[in-house]
């Protein structure tokens, strides 16, 4: 009994490998600074004389320069290898972010935004790619799963102690901070084993046409609708839940982040067995649930709940889109997939964030939440589209 179940366990492939553990604890102080910024931004702006729309021209402006770089990046990538991409996006990550600690005007603001885009763009498109290479592809929901955790650890914290070290120091204290932990990611990047690049006869083509992979569209074109969501938590609700006289915003993305963890659990190995049918519709279901408790938003408790079947439904939805825009990708398209996956993720947020900016100008923050709403219940639509024409498109080739 012991030796045919021991048998077993050395037939499945192994996920959790030397490199793999490296890519995730990079991953993970990469998300940590990252995630730091995101509750705390808003209140710069908001320091520095900014209004709810330069709040979300902001955060647009940094998805939207990362979005100009994934395709390059993604043929970068496939051209010139993983670990240079993954190392010049870490490094000017962590420039960028450390040069928010002397930042004395929007301008430059602005300007340090853009550059954080290129590096966030290079370095997380990278980072997708380099775990996809490391995961055995019987197990590829699963182990982006587990990659997931990475970011979803970070992101227990990460909103939190920004939020305490804005609240308690400076911002020069909170940024410089930030930085060093992109230095600590770098460092530990120079320690992975990359796979290395395969010469393509075919990369003379018209590389300049090239900016996305296609069997990852329809994945893209949903996590487009998912996370102009992310857009409007990020950006506005510490503002928001500060305009409604709620306590405990930092609470907020503590339980967010531990359903995200929750969630990893069993949506990846859901994936792996029955696809992305069983995941995609509830976890958005939970995602719009969610953001129309914001729109209420009558009490801490009722914000908490939100974050629960936020953190659910997001952590759910966001591995499988990424594991199936990868699925059809030949091998040396992999890096493409991912960036196709996160252009569209970038352009969702920078979207959202642009757009929700103008209607918490003119209606208030809970419209906000509202829109949100609709669009991730636009995107089941979609997806229904999607699953019906390929169904048919198969019965047709059966």
């Amino acid at each position: 009994m012991n030796t045919s179940r021991e048998r077993s366990q050395q037939q499945r492939p192994k996920i959790w490998t030397r490199d793999f553990v490296l890519i995730c604890l990079t991953n993970m102080f990469l998300f940590m600074g990252f995630q730091m910024t995101l509750p705390t931004l808003p209140l710069l702006v908001e320091d520095l004389g900014g209004s709810d729309q330069l709040i979300g021209f902001v955060i647009g402006i940094f998805t939207l320069s990362a979005l100009v770089l994934r395709p390059i990046a993604g043929h970068a990538l496939e051209s010139r290898g993983r670990g240079i991409v993954y190392m010049i996006g870490l490094f000017i990550f962590v420039i960028s972010v450390g040069s928010y600690a002397f930042i004395g005007s929007i301008f430059f603001l602005f300007a340090m935004r853009i550059v954080q885009g290129v590096g966030w763009g290079m370095s997380t498109t990278a980072s997708g790619t380099i775990a996809t290479d490391l995961i055995p592809p019987s197990r590829r929901g699963e182990g982006m799963g587990y990659f997931g955790l990475s970011g979803n650890l970070a992101l227990a914290f990460g909103p939190s102690l920004g939020l305490f070290l804005a609240g308690t120091t400076t911002f020069k204290v909170l940024f410089l901070a930030c930085g060093a932990l992109g230095l600590m990611a770098f460092i530990l990047s120079t320690q992975i084993h990359y796979k290395k690049v395969e010469k393509q006869e075919e990369r003379a083509t018209t590389v300049g046409l090239d900016i996305f992979e296609k069997t990852a569209l329809k994945p893209a074109i949903l996590m487009f609708f998912i996370t102009a969501t992310f857009g409007g938590i990020a950006s506005f609700l510490p503002l928001y839940a500060q305009q409604k006289h709620i306590e405990g915003i930092e609470f907020y993305f503590f339980i967010y982040a531990l359903f995200l963890l929750i969630s990893r659990l069993f949506a990846g190995k859901i994936y792996d067995k029955r696809g992305h049918l069983y995941i995609y519709l509830p976890g958005a279901a939970l995602i719009t649930a969610a953001m129309i408790l914001l729109s209420w938003l009558p009490s801490t408790t009722v914000m908490l709940v939100a974050a629960a079947l936020y953190g659910l439904g997001f952590g759910s939805v966001q591995p499988a889109l990424q594991a199936w825009s990868v699925e059809k990708a030949a091998p040396n398209r992999k890096g493409m997939a991912n960036a196709t996956l996160f252009s569209f993720f970038d352009l969702g947020v920078g979207v959202g964030a642009m757009i929700f900016g103008q209607l918490a100008g003119w209606f208030g923050y809970g419209s906000i939440y509202i829109a949100a709403a609709g669009s991730v219940a636009f995107s089941m639509i979609v997806y229904l589209f999607f699953f019906m024409s390929d169904r048919k498109a198969t019965q047709k080739s059966a």
